[in-house]
C-alpha cells in the first residue's frame, strides 16, 4: 500500500492558499444528484452546499457511472465551528482510550478521521462526503458504513483495505475511478472522502496552490 499522508502532515499545511471566491452553491438545487437525508436536522442546510467547481465535478463523475448507479451525497460543507467540534471531540476520545500517547500522536491519530480544522477540506466547501447508491436510491455494499472509524471498522475504513467483500471492492473502484476522472481527490483513510482545490488536492495532485480556503458560509 502506498504510503498515506494524513491531514495532519506539516506538507498539507504548508500549501500556500489562494482564494479564489467561488461561491458556495446549494447542491439540492442539482434535481439530478441525490442527496441523503442524514443531515436535514441541520436548519441552516450548511452540509448541502459546495463550491460551484466540486458540484460541477460531481456531475461530471455521475456521468461516467455504470447504468443504474447513482452517487448518493451525504455532506460537504462543514462550518469552520463544527469542524473545531468534531475534532476535539474524537482527539479527547482517543487521548482517553490511549493516555500514553504524545500531543501528536493524538493529533496524528485523530486526523485519520477527522481534519485539523485549520486545513479542513469540509470548511473550504473543497470535500464532499458521498457513496453509491442505485436507482432506487438504496446504499450499494462498500464494506463498511459510511463515517465508521478506524477502530470501529478495524481498518476497513481505509480505500485500500483488503479485508472486505469482492462486491465492496468492486463498488468502491467504480466510485473511484469516476471521481479521479473527474479531477477529485480522495482522502485514503475514508473511502467516502474526496475533495477537489484544498490543500490536500493541491498536496496529491502537485498544484501550487490551493484554489478554496476555509470559509463561514453566507
Amino acid at each position: 500500500m502506498t504510503e498515506i499522508v494524513l491531514m495532519s502532515d506539516p506538507k498539507v499545511a504548508a500549501v500556500p492558499v489562494h482564494e479564489c471566491g467561488e461561491r458556495l452553491v446549494d447542491v439540492r438545487r442539482e434535481r439530478s444528484l441525490l442527496v441523503d437525508e442524514r443531515k436535514w436536522q441541520d436548519s441552516a442546510g450548511a452540509f448541502a452546499h459546495l463550491r460551484e467547481g466540486v458540484l460541477d465535478r460531481l456531475l461530471e463523475a455521475q456521468s461516467q457511472l455504470p447504468q443504474g448507479m447513482r452517487l448518493l451525497f451525504v455532506e460537504g460543507y462543514r462550518p469552520p465551528s463544527l469542524q473545531r467540534r468534531y475534532f476535539d471531540e474524537y482527539a479527547a476520545q482517543l487521548r482517553a482510550e490511549h493516555p500514553e500517547w504524545t500531543v501528536e500522536q493524538v493529533r496524528s491519530a485523530a486526523s485519520r478521521y477527522v481534519s485539523p480544522p485549520e486545513i479542513a477540506p469540509h470548511s473550504a466547501g473543497a470535500a464532499v462526503d458521498l457513496t453509491l447508491a442505485g436507482d432506487d436510491g438504496r446504499e450499494l455494499e462498500m464494506g463498511t458504513r459510511m463515517n465508521a472509524t478506524p477502530e470501529e471498522s478495524a481498518g476497513a475504513c481505509y480505500t485500500q483495505a483488503g479485508s472486505i467483500s469482492d462486491e465492496a471492492r468492486s463498488h468502491r473502484d467504480i466510485l473511484g475511478t469516476a471521481l479521479t476522472a473527474a479531477g477529485l481527490v480522495n482522502y485514503p483513510t475514508e473511502w467516502w472522502h474526496w475533495s477537489y482545490g484544498d490543500r490536500y488536492w493541491a498536496l496529491q495532485t502537485g498544484a501550487e496552490v490551493a484554489h478554496y480556503g476555509p470559509r463561514e458560509l453566507d
